[in-house]
């Protein structure tokens, strides 16, 4: 098994007040705001992004990748369950890897994990930005600063009060998407599904315009309806009973995630046709509007317009949540600049908020949403791989250890997701290399920090440094 004690040069001893400084609030989630948040942060691929996939593998390639990312998540998050009861710390998947394959493999799940949620918000400010062009003709810089600055401003005065806010927003976008959901079902033609004429790629047909390959380009697609997810761990040092609670969110969470995304991918398309929507930035809002359904504006498709903005805000809000309870819990261990871990009186992280939020506004004057979500998506099948690789590890070295939760199906469940998350990692990149480029790079510049300084200065007695 990996060698779980500190690797020799790991600090020994911190000053007394080390830890005091670095505290989070504990008890302020429940199991009801952990599903909450775990919708959160996924809800905005309801909205947008999804359809991108449209046009590199048609409706029937995008149902089919989407259908197989549904079945990885679903798998991965009973895994997770299990995960999150035997190391119940705020890295969430960073703190499941440390635990299997030791500091090197920590923090290389860690990294790709940070990659995720700090390049994630980037993506959906963009979509915001679309949005609020779209309600009140304003876009740009200005748009994602404003956004950027009231939610790190939030986040920095309580969790609780951001955990209850995040819970309240996804309500609030809860109600748009069941009615686009309602609007859309009169509508509904079958027909409309193929509307996108087929290519001369292999296999292509009505079904798969853009032949077999579409289906692999589809996955980073299909990913962004549960992309974060398993973000819900990185709330265990919130958790009232996290050993209870984070089973409890994470699995309400996915079934909530599963029946939205099938009834927006069949219902959107199917009311507005697929060639419609695959280049919008604002697909449900299109969708209503289109000559096919309400035929322009109405006071559903203002409603989920303006509602629907809730969608992108409340991902936006619980990834930024999410970045800094990750790169918190890896600055206390110290693989990352141990700053960073530092509290409030309010006890939160504020420069694991604010320096991660700096460098996604940087990313968002891009305007790139497409390949923002695809990096981010690359990032986090490199984290699923070796989460999923961790549960199996774990179930085989140390079968007796204990889990107030069981995975159903144990590493045959962990499998299938390990199986389908090795396959979206190759996806990734063949849809865009320029992904692959950007992966290496970042990853170069941590591995580099890690091998050179940080390892040699971990915190010997920080949670999830020590087997217990």
């Amino acid at each position: 098994m990996a060698d779980n004690t500190p690797q020799a040069g790991a600090s020994a001893a911190q000053p007394s007040n080390y830890f005091e400084q670095r505290q989070l609030k504990r008890g302020a989630a429940g199991w009801l705001l952990l599903v909450g948040l775990g919708v959160a942060y996924v809800i905005s691929g309801d909205f947008a992004g999804w359809n991108f996939g449209l046009k590199t593998g048609g409706w029937g390639g995008l149902m089919v990748a989407s259908a197989l990312m549904a079945t990885m998540y679903a798998c991965m998050c009973f895994a997770l369950a299990e995960l999150a009861t035997i190391a119940p710390t705020a890295g969430g998947g960073y703190g499941f890897a440390r635990r299997a394959f030791g500091p090197w493999g920590g923090f290389l799940c860690g990294v790709a994990i940070l990659m995720e949620y700090a390049i994630a918000p980037a993506a959906i400010a963009t979509f915001i930005g679309a949005y609020c062009q779209s309600l009140f003709g304003i876009d740009g810089w200005m748009v994602y600063l404003g956004f950027y600055a009231v939610f790190l401003g939030i986040h920095i005065y309580g969790a609780g009060e951001a955990l209850r806010l995040i819970f309240a927003v996804t309500a609030l976008a809860v109600v748009a998407l069941v009615v686009f959901v309602v609007a859309m079902v009169p509508h509904f033609q079958f027909s409309n599904l193929f509307d996108i004429a087929p290519t001369d790629a292999w296999g292509a047909s009505d079904f798969l315009p853009f032949g077999y390959l579409g289906i692999w380009a589809c996955i980073p697609y299909g990913i962004w309806f549960f992309l974060a997810v398993e973000g819900v761990p990185l709330a265990a040092e919130e958790a009232q009973d996290p050993r209870r609670d984070l089973p409890r969110g994470l699995i309400g969470a996915i079934v909530v995630l599963v029946v939205f995304c099938g009834l927006i991918l069949v219902l959107a398309p199917g009311g507005a046709g697929a060639a419609a929507l695959m280049n919008s930035g604002n697909p449900l809002v299109e969708a209503l509007e289109s000559s096919k359904v309400l035929g322009g504006p109405t006071w559903i498709s203002r409603f989920v317009n303006f509602v629907g903005l809730a969608g992108l805000i409340a991902s936006f809000f619980s990834i930024i949540y999410g970045y800094s309870r990750l790169v918190f819990a890896m600055s206390r261990a110290g693989y990352l600049p141990r700053g960073l871990s530092l509290t409030t009186q309010r006890k939160t992280p504020y420069l694991a908020l604010l320096v991660p939020g700096a460098i996604g506004f940087a990313l968002s004057l891009s305007g790139q949403g497409d390949l923002l979500i695809l990096v981010a998506v690359f990032g986090a099948t490199i984290s699923y791989v070796m989460m999923m690789a961790s549960h199996i590890w774990l179930r085989i070295k140390e079968p007796n250890l204990p889990r107030a939760y069981r995975t159903p199906g144990g590493v045959f469940t962990s499998g299938i997701a390990l199986v389908l998350a090795c396959i979206a990692v190759v996806a990734g990149f063949l849809v865009d290399p320029r992904v692959l480029v950007g992966a290496v790079i970042v990853y170069a510049v941590f591995v580099a920090y890690f091998a050179l300084y940080s390892r040699h200065h971990l915190v010997a007695d920080a949670p999830g440094e020590t087997t217990p």
